[in-house]
């Protein structure tokens, strides 16, 4: 149901692949006020376009430059920039600092197979981590032996010296429930990097006009969740207080290693929801993985300070873990 948009990997497979040339530039050290964090990406091509970027304009095209350099040469390198305080200050830093860059030109050092392999990972929804030799690039995939990394979406160069590039797949936050809270909470999700599904069958409350834009899934959450494919980078918020809706949603998800369940809700509705689901022969163990009542405890009263509450918990429990 989720489509990867192409970032700085799919693009420099198919400009390779075009006959241009390419090169991925990626940023494996900076200073703490960058606009760009570590991992972020450019591609250049052989015929100096580029997407992305590394430090926000501070130095792209000292980057393309070098980056059409290592096309020809067939060459990787690791490029540092001092960056003066009156350049960071042009494009809204407070201060100066130092950045790095390590530029791969693909089919030589980046091999195709390998960011062919990236780009399928990407597209499955699959976490990958690209491992690259921070001098001179060139590296292999691997799905295991990075936890921290993954949960915390942190690129980086390990003590030993390898540069690990994190590919997560893109948060999504799945909402059953159509309804106020709802309207508040995808809109700030959407600002906070979340890709916002709404699911509800009603279809008076879905609309539109009450979700300008937004992905609206016209049917009952069971099948929703089946065919959206919750997984580990998906987060559930149940806002309908209804158990036809609510139910069949959980049932799905406790079944899933989705990352966070949220429920709304008194605690007296959530026993109530407890109860059933024992019924429904879900453990004690898997039925505490929902957070209900939903959100973090900051007093909130209105539908926008509920919502506020929600995505605090959501990232919370993303961030640092259940």
């Amino acid at each position: 149901m989720s489509q990867v948009l192409k970032g700085a990997p799919e693009l420099a497979l198919d400009w390779y692949r075009a006959g241009r040339g390419a090169a991925l530039a990626t940023v494996v050290e900076t200073w703490g006020s960058a606009p760009r964090r570590t991992g972020a990406q450019m591609v250049v091509s052989g015929d100096g376009q580029i997407e992305g970027s590394v430090s926000g304009g501070c130095v792209e095209g000292a980057v393309m430059v070098e980056a059409m350099d290592a096309i020809e040469s067939g060459k990787g390198t690791l490029l540092e920039f001092g960056v003066s305080d009156g350049d960071a200050f042009a494009v809204g830093l407070a201060c100066g600092g130092t950045i790095k860059v390590l530029v791969e030109p693909v089919g030589t050092v980046l091999t195709e197979d390998v960011l062919s392999q990236l780009v399928e990972a990407r597209a499955a929804r699959k976490a990958v981590a690209y491992i690259a030799n921070v001098e001179t690039g060139g590296g292999e995939l691997a799905d295991t032996g990075f936890a921290d990394r993954f949960r915390m979406d942190r690129s980086g160069v390990e003590d030993d010296g390898r540069f690990v590039a994190i590919h997560n797949p893109p948060l999504r936050l799945v909402v059953v429930g159509a309804v106020h809270i709802a309207q508040a909470l995808v809109p700030m999700a959407r600002l906070a990097g979340f890709d916002p599904i709404i699911v509800d069958p009603r279809a008076a409350f879905g609309s539109e006009a009450r979700f300008p834009g937004e992905t609206v899934v016209d049917d009952w959450p069971d099948a929703a969740l089946q065919d959206i494919g919750v997984d580990a980078r998906t987060a559930l918020v149940l806002l309908t207080h209804d158990p036809k809706l609510d139910d069949p949603a959980l049932h799905i998800a406790l079944k899933s290693d989705i990352f966070y369940i949220g429920a709304l809700g008194s605690k007296r509705t959530h026993a109530k929801r407890v109860e059933r689901l024992q019924h429904a022969g879900h453990s004690d163990e898997t039925i505490a993985r929902i957070y209900g009542p939903v959100g973090l405890d900051i007093g909130a009263a209105s539908p926008s300070e509920i919502a506020v509450s929600i995505l605090g918990e959501v990232l919370t429990v993303l961030r640092n873990g259940a």
